[in-house]
Parts: C-alpha cells; structure tokens; sequence
C-alpha cells in the first residue's frame, strides 16, 4: 500500500513522536510506501500569534501541501498521527477532496479538552467533556496557561464540530487503549468508527537481568507524570533504594532543587533509548506514577519487553495495561503512602518480584511485537480502503 503519514512534531521528543516513528518503520519494513508529511512546532516561534490562532483552526497551507501531494503522487490512506497546531483538520479535507481515505490515531485528547490531557491544577478534570463549545477550558487558561491560546484550541474544536469535521471526514480513528475509546466515545466519537490498536516495541530489546538495585522513572519531567507523588513516596521508604529518573522537561529545575538534600535519586536527563533500555532493564522495578488518564504508556511497554515489572498509578490507560500482582502492582494515583508502601512490598518479596519479571516478558510477546501490531493496523486499513 501507498500511505501518506501525517504529523505535527513536539519541540520535545516524547513517546507521541517515539511511536509514530516505528509505525511507520514497520509499515516500510513490511513492503508499503509511506510518505510523510510534518511540520515542527519549532516553528510556532516564527510566527505571529494571529499567524499561529489561524493555521491551528484551517492551515490553507497544509491543506494545499496534502493536495498536491495526493496529486503528484496518489495514496491509498492518508493516515494522521497528530495535526495539532500547525498542520490543523484542514488536511482532512484536503484527502477527501481526492477522494483517499483517512484514517485519525487519537494520541492525546485534543478532540475532548483543550490541553489535550483532562488535567489541570493537579488532578483530572473532565469540565469540557461534552461540551460543544469547551469554555471552562478557555476560562481558566488550560492551554498553555494562556487564555489566548486556549480560546484558539476551543475555537478550533467549536468550529469543527459545527463543520462535522470528525464524523464526516475522518473514516476511522484508532485509540491505543480500550479506556481512550471509551473516553472518545462519551465525549461523542461515534463508536463504530474507533478501534484499539496499542503501541508496540521493535526491534525486540531483549529482556535485562534486573540485577541493579535501583527503581527507574522514564518520562517528561511535568506535573501530570506524578512527580511530586514520586518523591514524597522516596521520602517515606523504611530502606533509601537508589532512584534514577530519566527524561526532561520543565519541572527539571524545580526536581533538580528538590532532590539536592536526595542523594539517592539521581537526575540523568535525556538518554538515547539504548542507554535508556539498558538501564530499565537492569532496574528492580519502573516506576509509572502519573496522575492524569495516559492514553496509553508506552514506557510500560518498554519495561515489558525488557523484563522489568511496573509499579503505576491505578489510574487512565495505564491501570489497563498492569496486571496488579502479575506484570507489576498498582497504587492509588497521588497517594505517596501507597506509592511507597507498595515498593516496601516488592523489596520484601523478591520471588514474587522474580516471577513477575518473568511473566511482563510473557505479555510483551504476546501482545507487543510488531506482528501483533502489523496484523492489527492492516485490519483497520482494509476497513477504510472498503469504505
């Protein structure tokens, strides 16, 4: 098949841009011809505010970008992994107007909420579920904590939902998680369009030994991931377990200040993913304490096919891909105590800990490989192409 793959990049590379990048390795891996069109949120800088409010609503750019493309070179899918702000629902459009397919991977929950994450001043907050017009959104500054910007996201969702933009000219959407599908669907998704596809891992990295005696955190350093959580949990242990936290973002500074009188965490900032990969592997455990709904966790996934049980939040997508007491355990979201309580109980049961390695390798293969995934994705395509 000939795919276009579509994608707005983050200025920091997160597990979005990660998962898109293998898809469409897979896809050229497997035999199919995928071309990709991206824009770099780099480029918001550029540009006018009035500049940046009018592309997030109808890039007239990237909608003759996609046309002429369909043009010059004809596509069987156009498949969307993310439009959000510069490349806008325009291309949407844009497809239809060739008369190619589209096919729409929910990443985030932009559709729903403004800041694309059910979260604000600390905890979930679902206010602009349901909403035609999300207000509470733009009252209270979700996007980006600019009142401004939030109004553009909500005049955007407003505008294409008047348009019918989601149900008219979006084919299929695929979620990662059954618990993401269900959220799009009472937010007025039709559900026969939205299928679950999950993430995958490959190359296969093959599983660790688990032998450091140390817990391992992987992600953005922001305040949805639970990093307050995280720390007051470390805080509480009966035994100091050395901590290394890998990733950056902008609680960086305030983790660094934090943790200086900590000298058993240690902030390693960005890794490439060997390095990245190595080290959950020989982690006892990972860590996964975020507080908003993860639309999946593609971390997880990692620490599974390294052989590295999780310890998460009992909370979003992710409380769905952790077995409790089988792939890992699960703790109340934003309950320090729990947090801790629970790796106190791991560090006190180490045959417990040893089968669960054995068996997150287990669910890995069963359910995370590219062929699980490969099969999957082609289902759903079929489904658009017959449309």
């Amino acid at each position: 098949m000939r795919i276009l793959s579509v994608h707005n990049r983050y200025q920091i590379r997160g597990g979005e841009d990660e998962s898109r990048q293998a898809e469409e390795n897979m896809l050229r891996e497997m035999g199919h011809q995928v071309t990709v069109y991206e824009e770099h949120n780099d480029r918001v800088a550029q540009m006018s505010q009035l500049q940046v409010a009018s592309r997030t609503i109808w890039s007239s750019e990237a909608y003759q970008i996609v046309q002429n493309q369909l043009k010059q070179q004809p596509q069987d899918i156009v498949h969307v992994q993310n439009f959000f702000p510069l490349i806008s629902p325009s291309i949407y459009y844009a497809a239809k107007s060739e008369g190619v397919p589209v096919v729409q991977t929910l990443r985030n929950y932009r559709l729903l909420c403004p800041n694309g994450l059910f979260f604000r001043d600390g905890q979930v907050c679902e206010d602009c579920m349901g909403k035609f017009v999300p207000l509470p959104g733009v009252i209270h500054g979700c996007y980006r904590d600019n009142h401004l910007a939030s109004a553009t996201v909500a005049t955007m969702l407003t505008v294409h939902r008047t348009l019918g933009t989601w149900t008219k000219m979006v084919d299929v959407f695929i979620t990662l998680t059954e618990f993401a599908r269900q959220k799009f669907i009472a937010g007025g998704l039709p559900a026969d369009k939205i299928f679950v596809k999950s993430n995958f891992i490959h190359p296969d990295p093959q599983p660790g030994e688990g032998k450091g005696n140390y817990a391992v955190f992987v992600g953005r350093l922001s305040e949805e991931k639970g990093l307050d959580t995280l720390l007051a949990a470390w805080q509480q242990l009966p035994v100091k377990l050395p901590l290394k936290i890998i990733g950056d973002g902008p609680l960086t500074a305030k983790l660094t200040a934090d943790t200086q009188n900590m000298p058993e965490i240690e902030l390693l900032g960005r890794k490439p993913m060997s390095e990245v990969y190595d080290l959950i592997g020989e982690a006892k455990f990972l860590i996964f304490p975020s507080n908003w709904y993860e639309t999946f966790g593609r971390v997880a996934v990692e620490a599974f096919a390294k052989g590295t049980p999780v310890i998460a939040a009992d909370i979003g997508a992710i409380a769905e891909l952790v077995e409790h007491n089988r792939t890992g355990l699960k703790f109340m979201p934003s309950n320090s105590a729990d947090l801790a309580a629970k790796v106190t109980w791991l560090l006190e049961h180490p045959q417990e800990l040893n089968q669960m390695r054995q068996e997150v390798r287990i669910e890995y293969e069963t359910k995370y490989t590219i062929k699980q995934n490969y099969h999957k994705l082609l289902e759903i395509y079929d489904l658009v192409r017959k449309v």
